[in-house]
C-alpha cells in the first residue's frame, strides 16, 4: 500500500530560466473531486463550480521550475487521472466550465490560448496500490521530458524521452516521409513565426485536417482481410479467453464466441477510437487493443500470430504509421506511448510504452527540456 502523499521532484532541464508546471486530476481521498495543485507545489485546490463557462482559476497554479539546472519538488495526494504540464517561457491557461469541469490546453483548437505556446504533458495516477506514469505521445510531441521513478527499496526505473534536439528530429524525418511517399506527414510539423512547435500525431493531423491521411490504409487493410479468408489469425488475448482465432468472412474478422471486427478506415487504425475498434464485449477488450497495435506497426501480413515478438518488423512494411515509427526511433531508448495502444506487447516482449509503476514508490522525478538526457 502506497502513503497518502508523493514527492515529484521537477528538473529545469532546459536552457530557460521561465518553466512552469502545472498538476491537475481527481482527488482520491476527496470524493474524486477535481484538483489542481497550487503554485507552491503542496496546497491542493478544489475549484467551485462556476456559474458560466470559460471562467478563470481563481487560484495560482503555475508552479515554477526556477533557473535552468534547479529542481522544485512538489507534494501531491493520491490523484487519478493525472496530467503534470510543462510550459517554457510562458505560462498555461485553464479554465473552468460548470460541474466543475476543466478546459485544458488544445493543440487541436487554433483558437485556444495555448496553441501558440511551447508546452507538454505526461500522465499518471497515484493510489492506494501503486503510482503509473508514462510519457505520452499519443496527441503530439514536444518538449524533451524524462522520468525516473525511485521506490521505496533504492530501485529505479527510468524513461529517457527525446534528447534536447529531438523535436527537430522527429520533425525533419516526417518532412522527409512526405517527400517519400507524399502521405501527407508534413503536415504533423506545426509551426508559429518560423519555430517549430510540436509535431502532431496522425489522429489529431486528422481533426485539424479532415482530408488527411483518407485512403491511407485501405489497400492494407484489403490485404489483411484478403490474406485471413483463408488462414486464420491467431491472437493471444492475454487474458481469461487465452489464444483465439479469427478468419474473414463477407469483410468481417470473426472469432467465434468472442466477437467480430469489420474494415476500420485509416482514421480508424490512427484513433484507436472509433469504427469497429468501439466494440466494448468482453472478448473484443482483449482483441481490440492487439489488432490496433498490429494495424499501427503493420505486422498483420507477416504474421499470422499477434501480438508479434519480433519488435524489429514493427513500422518496417508500408504503409505504417511513420509517426510512431520516428517517436520510438528518436526516443533515446525506443519507448514511449505513440498511438493508444502502444503498452500492447507479446508476453515476455520488450515493453513498447514508456510507462514506470511501483506499489511502494518514494520520489517520482521529471526532467524537462532534454539536456543530459540518457538511457
Amino acid at each position: 500500500m502506497t502513503g497518502s502523499t508523493l514527492n515529484i521532484a521537477l528538473q529545469n532541464a532546459s536552457n530557460s530560466s521561465t518553466v512552469y508546471a502545472y498538476i491537475t486530476g481527481q482527488a482520491i481521498d476527496n470524493n474524486n473531486a477535481l484538483v489542481i495543485m497550487q503554485a507552491d507545489g503542496k496546497t491542493p485546490y478544489y475549484p467551485s463550480s462556476p456559474s458560466s463557462t470559460g471562467q478563470p482559476l481563481a487560484q495560482n497554479c503555475a508552479i515554477p521550475l526556477g533557473a535552468p539546472g534547479s529542481t522544485a519538488t512538489v507534494t501531491i495526494p493520491r490523484i487519478s487521472a493525472s496530467r503534470i504540464w510543462f510550459v517554457f517561457n510562458d505560462t498555461l491557461t485553464f479554465l473552468l466550465n460548470p460541474g466543475p469541469g476543466l478546459v485544458e490546453p488544445s493543440i487541436s483548437n487554433k483558437s485556444d490560448p495555448n496553441y501558440n505556446k511551447t508546452w507538454g504533458f505526461a500522465e499518471f495516477t497515484f493510489n492506494a496500490d501503486q503510482l503509473y506514469a508514462n510519457i505520452s505521445y499519443v496527441d503530439f510531441v514536444s518538449i524533451p521530458l524524462s522520468m525516473t521513478l525511485l521506490n521505496a527499496a533504492g530501485n529505479t526505473q527510468h524513461v529517457s524521452g527525446i534528447p534536447q534536439n529531438g523535436l527537430a528530429t522527429i520533425s525533419n524525418a516526417l518532412i522527409a516521409q512526405n517527400k517519400s511517399d507524399g502521405a501527407g506527414w508534413d503536415q504533423l510539423v506545426i509551426s508559429n513565426n518560423g519555430s517549430v512547435l510540436r509535431a502532431v500525431s496522425p489522429n489529431n493531423g486528422i481533426v485539424l485536417n479532415n482530408s488527411l491521411f483518407s485512403t491511407y490504409y485501405t489497400a492494407y487493410v484489403d490485404a489483411v482481410y484478403a490474406k485471413y479468408s483463408s488462414t486464420p489469425l491467431s491472437i493471444d488475448t492475454q487474458a481469461s479467453f487465452g489464444v483465439v482465432q479469427g478468419t474473414v468472412s463477407n469483410s468481417t474478422l470473426t472469432f467465434p464466441s468472442v466477437g467480430s471486427f469489420t474494415k476500420p478506415s485509416t482514421a480508424d487504425i490512427f484513433s484507436n477510437s472509433s469504427g469497429p475498434f468501439t466494440t466494448s464485449t468482453p472478448g473484443m477488450a482483449g482483441l481490440t487493443p492487439r489488432l490496433a497495435a498490429a494495424f499501427n506497426r503493420t505486422t498483420l501480413l507477416i504474421d499470422s500470430t499477434q501480438p508479434s515478438t519480433d519488435v524489429s518488423s514493427f513500422y518496417a512494411n508500408n504503409p505504417t504509421n511513420h509517426y510512431s515509427r520516428i517517436v520510438h526511433a528518436t526516443n533515446l531508448d525506443n519507448r514511449g506511448y505513440a498511438f493508444p495502444y502502444d503498452d500492447v506487447q507479446a508476453t515476455g516482449g520488450a515493453d513498447q510504452s514508456g510507462a514506470v509503476s511501483d506499489g511502494n514508490p518514494q520520489l517520482l522525478t521529471f526532467a524537462v527540456g532534454g539536456i543530459g538526457a540518457h538511457t
